[in-house]
C-alpha cells in the first residue's frame, strides 16, 4: 500500500514541528489548512496591529475622562477661543490652558488614524501576495489540491476581517472621545483633515482600500519592496483626491448676511466658499473688486447688498463621511474583482 503525504506550509512533512498532531495532512489544523497558513504567516502584523488598537482604545478612554473632568471644572462646553456665546465670554483662558494640554494628545490620536490605512497597505497589503509570488512559495501551495482562487480569497480574507475588526474599535472608541474634546473647545474640527480622516467609516474605509491595492499590485508586480512603493503612491493619491473633490459630495448651504450684518458662521460650519450678492440675487465672488481703485464705487456698480457664505453645517458631516466611504469602499470592491479576475488568468 502507498501512503501520499502533503507537505506542510514550511516543506516539511506531515508531522514536522507538530508532535501532539493536532495538524492534519497539508497544514490543516482547528482553524482550517488555509486560514492556519495565513494566521501563521501574519501573526506577527496582526499582533502588532491589535496591540496598537488596544492601546489606542486605553489612551481615547484616559484622555476622555481627563478632557471631561477639565471641561466641566471650567465650564467650557461648547466655548470656542473667540465665541458668540454669552455664558462663554471669560473663558479663553481656559481654553487656551485646555488646548495647551490636550490639543496635542488630541492630534496625535487623529494622525494615527490617518496613517493606519497607509501603514496597512504597506506592511500587510503589499507583501501579502508579493512576497509569495516573489519567493515561489506560492507554488508549493498551489499543489497541495488548492485552487488559486482559494488560496487568493483564504490569504485575503482573514486579514480584512482583522483589519476590519481593528479599525472599527479603533474609529468607534476615537469618535467616543470626540463626543467630549471636538470642534470648538479643542479647535479641531469635524471637516479639518485629520479630523475627518479620523471619525465614523471613513479609516474603516480607507484601511480595506489599502489592502486591496497592495494585494493587486502585488498579484501584478509581483515584488515586494516595488509593491510596497506602488501602494504608499496610489494611497496617497486617492486620498488628495477625494479630499479636493469632499466638499462637493453633498450641496452646500448658503447664507446671506446683510449690509448692517456681521457675516459669521458658527464654529463647526465649514466655510467652502464666499463672496457678495447682488440686488438681483446673483452671487459674486469675493475678488470680484480686489483690484478696483475704487472698492466701495465697484461694489456699487455691482449693485452689491451684502455677502453670502456656502458651507456644509456640522448635521452634513455624517453623510459626507457615509459617502466618500461608500466611494472608497465601491473602489475597494472593484480592485478586488480585479484581482481575482488576475489570479485566474495567470494561475487558471
Amino acid at each position: 500500500m502507498t501512503t501520499t503525504a502533503h507537505l506542510g506550509a514550511n516543506g516539511a512533512g506531515p508531522d514536522a514541528g507538530d508532535p501532539g498532531g493536532t495538524r492534519e495532512a497539508g497544514g490543516r489544523g482547528r482553524l482550517g489548512g488555509l486560514v492556519w497558513l495565513v494566521r501563521r504567516q501574519h501573526r506577527l502584523f496582526f499582533g502588532v496591529l491589535l496591540a496598537a488598537v488596544a492601546a489606542g482604545a486605553v489612551g481615547c478612554a484616559v484622555l476622555r475622562g481627563r478632557a471631561a473632568a477639565f471641561i466641566d471644572a471650567h465650564h467650557l462646553d461648547g466655548c470656542s477661543m473667540i465665541s458668540l456665546v454669552p455664558r462663554c465670554d471669560g473663558t479663553q483662558d481656559a481654553v487656551t490652558a485646555f488646548r495647551s494640554a490636550y490639543g496635542r494628545p488630541l492630534q496625535l490620536a487623529e494622525m494615527e488614524l490617518l496613517l493606519l490605512p497607509v501603514l496597512i497597505g504597506l506592511f500587510l497589503g503589499a507583501p501579502l501576495i508579493a512576497r509569495e509570488l516573489e519567493a515561489g512559495t506560492h507554488k508549493l501551495v498551489l499543489t497541495q489540491s488548492v485552487g488559486p482562487l482559494r488560496w487568493l480569497a483564504a490569504k485575503t480574507a482573514l486579514p480584512a476581517l482583522v483589519v476590519l475588526t481593528g479599525t472599527t474599535v479603533l474609529s468607534a472608541v476615537f469618535a467616543w472621545l470626540w463626543q467630549v474634546v471636538g470642534d470648538e473647545v479643542s479647535g479641531s474640527y469635524w471637516y479639518s483633515t485629520l479630523g475627518f480622516a479620523s471619525l465614523g467609516p471613513v479609516p474603516v474605509a480607507y484601511s480595506l482600500l489599502a489592502l486591496a491595492i497592495g494585494v493587486l499590485a502585488g498579484l501584478r508586480l509581483r515584488r515586494t519592496v516595488l509593491t510596497m512603493g506602488v501602494t504608499l503612491g496610489a494611497m496617497v493619491v486617492v486620498q488628495v483626491v477625494l479630499q479636493q473633490i469632499r466638499p462637493y459630495l453633498l450641496p452646500t448651504r448658503s447664507t446671506e448676511f446683510g449690509p448692517k450684518e456681521s457675516a459669521q458662521l458658527p464654529d463647526d460650519a465649514w466655510l467652502v466658499g464666499q463672496g457678495y450678492y447682488t440686488r438681483s440675487g446673483a452671487h459674486l465672488p469675493d475678488t470680484v473688486c480686489e483690484s478696483a481703485g475704487n472698492y466701495e464705487g465697484c461694489l456699487r456698480t455691482h449693485d452689491v447688498v451684502g455677502q453670502y457664505m456656502d458651507h456644509h453645517p456640522v448635521s452634513h458631516h455624517w453623510p459626507l463621511a457615509w459617502i466618500e466611504s461608500g466611494i472608497v469602499l465601491a473602489l475597494t470592491a472593484v480592485l478586488t474583482v480585479i484581482a481575482f479576475r488576475v489570479m485566474r488568468r495567470r494561475h487558471g
